[in-house]
């Protein structure tokens, strides 16, 4: 009688654990705060302060829009959308595991009348600052993050390879221009040739060229603000230039004509050749701008 109590007992206890386990829940690996959490929205985790500016500069480049790449470097994840915005996500399963942004997209780096990068301001805050990342664009047999570095406190560094830039001409600016532009660039051009101009302002005339193009954030600095007489030399067109020029070879006839009547003697030194308004003392297909840059940056 007994050993039948204590069968019935343990029967009992058998089926107590087996309904038991069928209501446990077993947890195989820790939720976490950020990267992992299924209850918090993309939305939520990545909330970006502005919204990125619009598409510009080579017209191979916009065929990028739209997509991202991304690559995985020690415990974090990159992710980048040309045009868009730079994420970084923590890869560890902490509960607070970081995913933010770290730039939206702003303005163009631009070297030497070069695109020489991306640049992605404005994303999360860092201490005082906002993160920012430069792209910078390089050739390459596909399109892809190869590296990534963070040269300065809360600055990154990305290099990004791309066939999209393997043609020598591929990241000129001068070709991507609107023809109005192109005419204000070889005006600027030829006043700096002629000594209209000095570096100085040639920098803010060709900064304002890449501004009204959508390449750089305006400064709200216009060239209006340049010395009074300096602006109006860089007003100066090229065929203006050669109409004072014939007046003055016309003047330089005259005075042959009256020596020579009295038979006086002279020398003529070598005349320059004239310049027309197609013409320019820098190459016209590759032109460039003396190195520019955003000191900001």
């Amino acid at each position: 009688m007994a050993m039948g109590t204590s069968g019935l007992l343990l029967f009992w206890l058998l089926r107590v654990l087996i309904v038991s386990a069928g209501k446990m829940k077993i947890v195989e690996e820790p939720n976490t705060y950020g990267l992992n959490n299924p209850f918090l929205s993309q939305v939520n985790r990545l909330q970006p302060k502005i919204k990125p500016a619009a598409i510009s500069g080579p017209a191979q480049m916009h065929r990028l829009s739209g997509k991202c790449f991304s690559m995985t470097e020690s415990a974090y994840k990159y992710e980048f959308c040309p045009f868009h915005n730079i994420t970084q996500h923590e890869q560890t399963f902490r509960w607070n595991a970081y995913s933010g942004i770290l730039g939206i997209w702003q303005e163009w780096e631009i070297e030497n009348n070069t695109f020489v990068g991306m640049w992605m301001k404005e994303g999360d805050s860092c201490g005082t600052r906002n993160r920012q990342t430069k792209v910078l664009l390089k050739c390459g047999p596909s399109h892809k993050l190869v590296q990534v570095s963070e040269p300065n406190t809360c600055i990154y560094s990305l290099r990004f390879e791309t066939p999209l830039v393997c043609h020598p001409h591929s990241l000129l600016v001068y070709p991507n221009l609107k023809k109005e532009l192109q005419n204000r660039w070889d005006q600027v051009e030829q006043s700096l040739y002629d000594g209209l101009i000095t570096q100085q302002g040639y920098r803010k005339l060709l900064r304002a060229i890449f501004e009204d193009a959508g390449y750089l954030k305006t400064t709200g600095e216009k060239p209006a603000e340049q010395d009074p007489e300096e602006q109006n030399h860089s007003q100066e067109t090229v065929g203006s230039c050669n109409e004072e020029r014939n007046k003055l070879s016309a003047e330089v006839q005259r005075l042959k004509d009256l020596l020579t009547s009295h038979n006086i003697s002279f020398t003529i030194p070598t005349e320059a050749p004239k310049l027309t308004e197609h013409q320019s003392p820098r190459n016209q297909q590759l032109r460039g701008d003396l190195g520019l840059r955003d000191d900001a940056h």
